[in-house]
């Protein structure tokens, strides 16, 4: 894609991935430019979110962004905390992060998945204002579903590595078999 493409994409909204019934949703900080473009969440080449979700055992093979509708035949869904696309993250301001806190709630109740895993530490404090959080379960709940803080797996994010947040996404694959819930 061109930088005029990508840059057109900034006001393109990304539909959820959702369905009845999800073990866990998965939430994003917001869309990259990427992203937006193709409409496929996580679609940017270095991020990692297909190759740690595979590797962490929620899906039996490697998907590409362009297959993200089969995630809820495997009870997953993905959403972001922000819908507004940027290059980067740190374009977005407090405000949106809350504001967009606010709208996930809303959109948990309604879907009722079992777990929220939030991928970004640091958007979840923000948008939750919870400034203690750190990576792994949360002790806020959303009605019944349970939240979960995952490593952003953006390629920014250097200093955690594919087999790292693999372990993590695995800690919660594992936590969302443990609990059938009442989804």
């Amino acid at each position: 894609m061109t930088p005029d493409e990508l840059e057109a994409a900034r006001d393109r909204i990304v539909p959820d991935v959702v369905g009845d019934g999800l073990r866990v949703l998965f939430c994003g900080i917001n869309p990259g430019l990427m992203t937006a473009a193709t409409g496929h969440h996580f679609a940017r080449p270095g991020n990692r979110f297909w190759p740690v979700l595979h590797a962490s055992g929620f899906t039996p093979r490697l998907l590409h962004p362009s297959e993200q509708g089969e995630l809820p035949s495997y009870g997953l869904g993905i959403t972001n905390v922000v819908a507004r696309a940027s290059a980067r993250a740190d374009e977005l301001s407090d405000e949106e992060y809350r504001e967009g806190g606010r709208i996930l709630e809303e959109k948990v109740r309604r879907l009722r998945p079992r777990w929220l895993g939030v991928a970004g530490v640091t958007a979840y404090r923000v948008a939750f204002g919870d400034k203690r959080a750190k990576i792994g379960p949360q002790e806020r709940t959303i009605g019944d579903t349970r939240v979960w803080a995952l490593p952003n797996p953006s390629g920014l994010n250097a200093h955690w590595t594919k087999a790292a947040m693999a372990e993590e996404f695995a800690r919660l694959r594992a936590a969302a078999e443990a609990d059938p819930g009442t989804s």
